[in-house]
């Protein structure tokens, strides 16, 4: 079974919830089975690498964590921050996410 979310790749989200609250950055990845995404330049952990044949040096290496799905909000250009989203069905059938704040189509058609 496919899990719908309110937020999509590439989107701008902004943290409503824990150490990095308040920050905005682009998701990077969706994890639909843990409920997670990942955010740009957000929620950096270290992590002790052996030397491989891709990286040779090996070492502390800090890459972006995990957040939970429901910490998240997605960004509206109207509103500039993070605001809470509804489906809309449009004349052609096609269903956008819209702003419930503005009223602003978020997808891009």
């Amino acid at each position: 079974m496919k899990r719908k979310f309110h937020v999509k790749k590439d989107d701008i989200v902004e943290v409503i919830a824990g150490k990095e609250k308040g920050k905005k950055g682009k998701i990077l990845a969706l994890f639909p089975n843990e409920n997670r995404v990942q955010v740009e330049k957000l929620n950096m952990v270290k992590r002790h690498a052996k030397p491989t044949q891709k990286n040779n040096q090996g070492g502390i290496i800090e890459k972006e964590g995990k957040i939970h799905i429901s910490n998240v909000l997605v960004v509206s250009d109207k509103v500039g921050k993070g605001v809470r989203t509804k489906y809309k069905k449009l004349e052609d059938g096609k269903r956008v996410r819209v702003c419930r704040k503005s009223g602003e189509i978020i997808d891009k058609v």
